[in-house]
């Protein structure tokens, strides 16, 4: 029996967790998972009635909680800002930085659009770990 090698990347997007393990992983409760659902900020991959979520939509909804409970951001507010602000105000950029950015000097398209690797470059960070780019692929699934 062949046992294939699964890459990182399609790991991390594979519906594993029930939503039990996901809210008990996050500290919250199936309801709560349930309303962020409704309200289109996660979309779970349904097998028949039950929902799953891949370690990235775990580390969306992380995501969420810390704009929800440290940033005293509204789920509303959460939605305005993915439908509006750019990544660099998310993010908390430096002037520095966002004049290097691509996607500041050319605010059409997103940054990992124009130049995916440009953040990763300049500050460590990925693209797969920022909120705008996390909120707009949740919105293509």
């Amino acid at each position: 029996m062949k046992v294939e090698h699964i890459d990182e990347k399609k790991k991390k997007d594979m519906p594993l967790y029930s939503i039990g393990v996901v809210a008990e992983l996050l500290g919250v409760t199936d309801q709560t998972l349930r309303l962020y659902e409704r309200h289109e900020l996660i979309k779970p991959v349904r097998r028949n009635k039950n929902r799953y979520y891949s370690e990235n939509d775990i580390k969306w909804l992380a995501c969420i909680r810390t704009l929800i409970h440290i940033k005293k951001i509204s789920i509303e507010g959460i939605k305005k800002l993915l439908q509006y602000a750019p990544c660099w105000e998310l993010t908390e950029c430096s002037e520095e930085r966002r004049n290097k950015c691509t996607a500041y000097i050319d605010n059409t398209k997103p940054c990992w659009e124009l130049n995916k690797m440009i953040c990763n470059r300049e500050n460590g960070k990925l693209c797969e770990d920022c909120v705008v780019y996390m909120a707009n692929k949740m919105k293509k699934n």
